[in-house]
């Protein structure tokens, strides 16, 4: 068992691979992502397309291809994010006491983000609320169920809350996002951000949920009253999480 490396998967390429976790008998200590990403190919060529659009995650960070990565790292295979567009263990914080950024299990609250931002010297408090919607392209949606690669979503979204703060300074920023089934009409992510002024919160609202849907390892599967698909690299775009 020495020479076993251990990633964990998510989503659906856990699904299409049946594993959460794949143990690989690879006999280096250190290797490049995208050699390892180029081996799992080999191994699960039916899958290679997927495979080959999927990032590496090191010690909870995107790892580049060309990135070297030690067996005793913390690995994981990230097939691209939801986007929003196309379960682990609940993050701990409560309802009662909210945290600036959160991933939940319970339903979101609106007061528990705004609260977070509240500041006397801000004129402008704005809350962007993602909804699950019943018809997509012509099905219709029976729920959405979340998965997030937690701990590193959490890191995720304080960097988005930093970059907002670097770009509109004083800007403060609340992200909370909701994983496991999320139901017509429910509330799966909400965004507050607040500001001196109201076109910095307008700006920063959109660059935070646009950087969430590029780059936060949170993944929905769309069940259909006939089947489900788990959204993502379906879109046919490449999925770069490390482009600026």
């Amino acid at each position: 068992m020495e020479n076993t490396w251990q990633i964990t998967l998510f989503a659906g390429l856990a699904e299409r691979l049946n594993a959460r976790l794949l143990h690989l008998d690879f006999a280096e200590e250190e290797l490049q992502a995208g050699e390892i990403k180029r081996r799992l190919a080999e191994r699960f060529p039916e899958h290679a397309a997927l495979l080959n659009v999927s990032f590496l995650a090191c010690n909870q960070s995107f790892a580049p291809d060309d990135a070297i990565v030690s067996r005793d790292d913390e690995l994981a295979l990230l097939p691209p994010v939801s986007g929003g567009q196309d379960t682990p263990p609940s993050s701990g914080h409560s309802a009662e006491r909210p945290e600036r950024y959160a991933i939940l299990e319970e339903p979101l609250r609106t007061d528990g983000v705004l609260e977070q931002v509240a500041h006397p010297d801000h004129g402008a408090a704005l809350l962007f609320v993602g909804t699950t919607r019943e018809w997509t392209q012509g099905s219709r949606t029976v729920l959405l169920e979340y998965e997030a690669y937690v701990p590193m979503a959490l890191r995720s979204l304080r960097e988005i809350g930093e970059q907002i703060a670097s770009r509109w300074p004083g800007t403060l920023c609340s992200i909370h996002h909701r994983i496991g089934p999320v139901g017509i009409g429910e509330a799966s992510v909400l965004i507050a951000v607040s500001s001196p002024h109201r076109s910095d919160s307008y700006d920063a609202s959109r660059f935070a949920i646009e950087e969430l849907k590029r780059t936060v390892p949170i993944w929905k599967k769309e069940v259909y009253e006939d089947g489900s698909v788990w959204k993502g690299y379906q879109s046919g775009e490449a999925w770069n999480p490390l482009a600026e």
